[in-house]
């Protein structure tokens, strides 16, 4: 083999691995490899309030937290009703949204400042 094939050979392994590496980062990156059979935590939404927090409406066994998630720590900021109810039990119209979590959200950035 002349040089100028080696070189050829190289650069073609060097490529694919690249191209492999970047596919893993992206599959990684994109959320395609989490599997969603049976979890019993479900993150509903989340909102970026700064640099590095946020508050993340989560589910858990029919019961849905509003956290705040810093850096450093996770806080419990309130606990919402079961999913799909509001307040006296019932199951809102399909149509309208329930103002549930906007209404608490900012009671409690209410309560902080």
């Amino acid at each position: 083999m002349t040089e100028s094939a080696v070189l050829r050979l190289v650069l073609s392994l060097f490529l694919i691995i690249a191209l492999i590496l970047a596919g893993a980062w992206l599959t990684r990156r994109a959320g395609w490899l989490r599997g969603t059979a049976n979890r019993s935590i479900k993150v509903i939404g989340s909102q970026s309030l700064g640099p590095r927090a946020y508050v993340v409406l989560v589910e858990v066994e029919n019961t849905r937290l509003v956290l705040g998630v810093t850096a450093t720590q996770i806080s419990l900021l309130h606990t919402l009703p079961e999913a799909g109810r509001d307040q006296q039990g019932s199951t809102p119209a399909a149509s309208e949204p329930t103002p549930i979590f906007a209404g608490s959200l900012k009671k409690i950035m209410a309560l902080r400042r």
